[in-house]
């Protein structure tokens, strides 16, 4: 059960980071939800019964734990972080936008709620619009619509 869900881990740590990254400015806080996705993971392991897909379920409990991280952060007051270095936290990969660009779209993609952060990560990772309202519990044409919105925020955005 542990070298299996270990596998999975390291076949899907790419997903796990983009969520990371998605949801935290800084690289400390990044490298910490990753270890709280992991663990949120592994407690979940158990009940995974393989109904949907290995990264459809890995999805919906990465940005669950995300977003319950993002608003108990909210209501906390804060405090100093320890300087632990963790391994298992991998760089982004080379991105496909043109860099010049980069920055004012994060910057965009900041204005955005925590919930269309979400399906703007699994749009731009080519889920199917089906697998997104599987992971984010919403109808498929309601997805549809959604992206359709969030495109056209982002785009009052850069070009106002």
């Amino acid at each position: 059960m542990e070298k299996e869900f270990l596998q999975i881990v390291n076949e899907h740590q790419g997903i796990i980071g983009k969520v990371c990254r998605m949801y935290c400015t800084e690289r400390a806080d990044a490298e910490d939800l990753f270890q709280e996705i992991i663990l949120q993971l592994w407690r979940s392991w158990p009940g995974f019964n393989r109904q949907s897909k290995v990264s459809t379920w890995l999805y919906r409990i990465a940005l669950n734990t995300a977003i319950t991280r993002f608003r108990r952060s909210r209501t906390r007051p804060l405090l100093r972080p320890l300087n632990i270095h963790h391994d298992n936290y991998s760089e982004p990969p080379p991105q496909r936008m043109d860099l010049q660009y980069a920055p004012e779209l994060q910057m965009a993609i900041n204005t955005l709620n925590k919930f269309d952060k979400s399906l703007l990560l699994l749009y731009l990772d080519d889920k199917p619009y089906s697998e997104i309202a599987e992971i984010l519990g919403l109808s498929v044409s309601n997805v549809g619509v959604k992206i359709n919105r969030i495109k056209k925020k982002l785009k009052e955005i850069l070009n106002p």
